[in-house]
């Protein structure tokens, strides 16, 4: 099974910066894709930024110049770095992976969401 741990979140205010970051462990042969999204209060999940293994980014518009995703690829690991955050950047924020095992199973997995709170 594939296993990823989040980390990063927490209260900040308006204007502030965080850093997310989630690693994945378990029967992983090749990472695909590896993202984040997030869900608001109240408010379905959606996607805020993915990468390929290629290093490819795509973003959501409400995030695009604000946030940036990077990997590393030798650690199976990818980072959220938010920055100039908003309330309405509030959410809690999931780990997305895509990941090919050694037998050449694709699957997609999810973290168990990391708390992220902008208020003042």
């Amino acid at each position: 099974q594939v296993h990823l741990v989040e980390s990063g979140g927490g209260l900040v205010q308006p204007g502030g910066s965080l850093r997310l970051s989630c690693a994945a462990s378990g029967s992983i042969f090749r990472i695909v894709a590896m993202g984040w999204y997030r869900q608001a209060p109240g408010k379905e999940r959606d996607l805020a930024a993915t990468i390929t293994s290629g290093g490819t980014p795509n973003y959501a518009d409400s995030v695009k110049g604000r946030f940036t995703i990077s990997r590393d690829t030798a650690k199976n690991t990818v980072y959220l770095q938010m920055n100039s955050l908003k309330p309405e950047d509030t959410a809690v924020y999931y780990c997305n992976v895509i990941a090919r095992s050694l037998i050449g199973t694709v699957s997609a997995y999810w973290g168990q969401g990391t708390q992220v709170t902008v208020s003042s």
